[in-house]
């Protein structure tokens, strides 16, 4: 039986897979034509290589979903503890902010760069799971690691680390802050719960987790281009980022830095109303071992 954590991962890989082809798609190139959108990228997912082909990359994502989540919310927790103010105890919104910032780019250092890597690379091989003779690349996560650094260096599995820390900062600055806020006006107007039901922190996560797909799209889809390609010689990653969004915007036009936001929202905003469900129940047991840290007009759950 999967463990919480990972039942986020085995219920939305597929929308990944399908973001992450949108993402790396030429589709619409030609004039007239539109870009492939979420459900015909996904039958042809189908069509071509099974099923099981929408959950390609699985085991980079497992194994890197908990250290993934424990790094998040343990830095956002001493960041916002840092931030508070010192004789009050209160962290405002602006601090909160800054906290999810940090947050984001620590798991993008830790354990999200190396992760998305090998992710990217497994989901972008386009073999049929059903036909023995086409050999992909890599086999699984384990081979793809290895491969990885034995064709192309250890620093390969941080490619792209700048734009990840980027996304991930601006992710979970946008989520934490929204879903706080949220939260703050939902007490406001029942002031008699002393804390909020379940399915009103689900709901409330579900908003804020929408928040920074919308807010990152373009550095998510510069950043699967360029995590898919090997490095060229001599080139620096300011050159590589530079060339393959003046690439994208001259080629495909300003709509090919939002390929994959349908799936990509899909995935993420229903992840965050549990993992922030889950989070709440958890931050109750640190409250009794731990000083509560109180935010401006409210306290912090």
């Amino acid at each position: 039986m999967p463990r919480p954590g990972e039942k986020k991962p085995l219920t939305c890989q597929p929308l990944d897979t399908i973001k992450v082809r949108m993402q790396l798609s030429r589709s619409g190139m030609t004039p007239g034509t539109k870009p492939r959108g979420f459900l015909a990228t996904g039958v042809m997912i189908v069509k071509r290589e099974t099923p099981l082909a929408l959950y390609k990359g699985l085991g980079a994502v497992l194994s890197g979903i908990v250290p993934k989540m424990a790094t998040r919310f343990a830095s956002f927790e001493a960041y916002k503890g840092w931030l508070a103010d010192k004789d009050t105890g209160k962290t405002s919104t602006g601090s909160i902010f800054l906290a999810g910032l940090g947050a984001g780019t620590t798991e993008a250092v830790v354990v999200v760069t190396p992760m998305e890597v090998v992710k990217i690379r497994l989901q972008a091989q386009m073999h049929s799971l059903a036909d023995p003779m086409e050999i992909p690349r890599y086999r699984n996560a384990g081979h793809a690691v290895y491969t990885i650094v034995r064709e192309e260096g250890f620093g390969a599995l941080y490619r792209g680390v700048s734009l990840t820390a980027l996304r991930q900062a601006t992710n979970q600055g946008a989520n934490f802050t929204a879903y706080q806020e949220i939260k703050k006006l939902a007490h406001r107007y029942q002031p008699d719960l002393v804390e909020l039901p379940s399915y009103q922190h689900m709901v409330i996560g579900l908003i804020s987790g929408a928040m920074g797909p919308f807010s990152n799209a373009p550095i998510d889809t510069i950043k699967t281009r360029l995590q898919k390609s090997t490095a060229e010689p001599g080139q620096s990653a300011v050159k590589r980022i530079t060339l393959i969004a003046g690439d994208m915007w001259k080629n495909e036009g300003f709509r090919a830095f939002y390929k994959g936001i349908t799936p990509r929202v899909l995935r993420v905003a229903p992840g965050q109303a549990v993992v922030f469900a889950v989070y709440e129940r958890v931050s109750k047991i640190i409250e009794r071992i731990s000083p509560t840290i109180v935010e401006e007009d409210s306290y912090s759950e």
